[in-house]
Parts: structure tokens; sequence; C-alpha cells
């Protein structure tokens, strides 16, 4: 199963050590209730490897081979940040590698509409590579280390700080913001609160 568009020889590698990543951040508590993965992709790897109640996905593209306990739902965050869902629904949102390939006018909307489907004790978790990597990744899509497709439609580089100054804008308690870095800095990890 593909874990990316596009080829590249440590997709692979990298898809299980973001899984393994968000993962390790999600409190056993939360697990009872029902997850949403944001940008899943086609294959949603991350989902067939957590352990959740329920399981939901949102992506642009349609479903390959999704699992039967993963209810899918296509839609275009760029075009639409909205989410399809009542308020209240998820105890965890994540987002893993995503949030790159999104309009920066539109991630405020989308947090705040993370926050609105999120339980009173809800968390968002999500990865997305250092602004500083940026350059290192285009230069391994050319020699085919990681997927030229998905970098080529990299919108925009993030900072911890500015990741903060979303999560804030869209109302998450600052409080509750936690940060850090993982794959040797090349990717930062990001959880917030309701």
């Amino acid at each position: 199963m593909g874990v990316t568009r596009g080829n590249g020889l440590l997709e692979g590698l990298l898809a299980r050590l973001r899984a393994g990543k968000a993962n390790s951040l999600i409190p056993e508590p939360l697990r009872r209730g029902r997850i949403l993965d944001i940008g899943c992709g086609s294959n949603p790897y991350f989902l067939a490897h957590t352990s959740f109640q329920e399981k939901f996905a949102i992506d642009q593209l349609p479903a390959a081979n999704t699992p039967d306990e993963i209810a899918w739902h296509s839609l275009d965050l760029n075009a639409d940040p909205h989410l399809p869902f009542e308020d209240g629904f998820f105890s965890v949102i994540t987002m893993l590698a995503v949030v790159e390939h999104l309009d920066p006018a539109r991630l405020v909307v989308l947090f705040s509409e993370c926050r609105r489907v999120l339980s009173p004790e809800g968390m968002v978790a999500l990865t997305t590579p250092s602004a500083w990597s940026d350059r290192l990744l285009r230069w391994m899509a050319r020699f085919s280390l990681v997927s030229k497709e998905e970098i080529e439609e990299h919108v925009f580089a993030y900072t911890l700080p500015l990741l903060g100054w979303y999560f804030g804008t869209a109302g998450f308690r600052m409080d509750t913001l936690r940060f850090g870095y993982f794959e040797f800095g090349l990717n930062m990890w990001a959880t917030a609160r309701n």
C-alpha cells in the first residue's frame, strides 16, 4: 500500500515515523472516543495503525482500499475549510504532514473548525516539516528519496511560534499548547487542547 502520491524511497519510513510520533502524543483515555485524521491521503496509514473506538478520515482524494472501520469524507479544505461534523464530535483530530499543503489564509478557519468539533477535553495533534528543511526536502525529491509530487505542493513552511499563533487565534487555550521536533529536527509536532 502506498502512503503518499508519487514515489520516494523514504516515504514508507517517514509515514511510520509520523504515525509513531502521533500515537505517542495521544493520551490513552482519549482513545475511547472518535478520531478524525485530516489530510490522510487515499491510503490512511496512520488510521490503520492506531487504536480508537471510531475512526474518520478527510482527504481531497477519493479513498483507495480503505478499511471498513474508517468513515471516509472527501473534502477540499483549500476550497472550504468547514468540517461536516457536529460540535464536540471528536476526542482527537490529527493532521500529519498536512498544514504545509493548505492555504495559510484558510488555516485559522480550519483550526477554529477543529476546536468546534472537538470534545471539551479534546486534542489536536499535527506534524509538519520544519521551516528550515524545505530546501533539503526539495533536494531529496530531486533524487526520489521523498515524493516530488507531495513536496511540490507545499504552500507554506511553518515555525513553532507561528503554529502557536494560529492555534491561539482559533481560540485554543495557550496554556495547553505543546511543541517539539522529531526526525533529527526535520519535522515539528504540535498539540493543542480545548
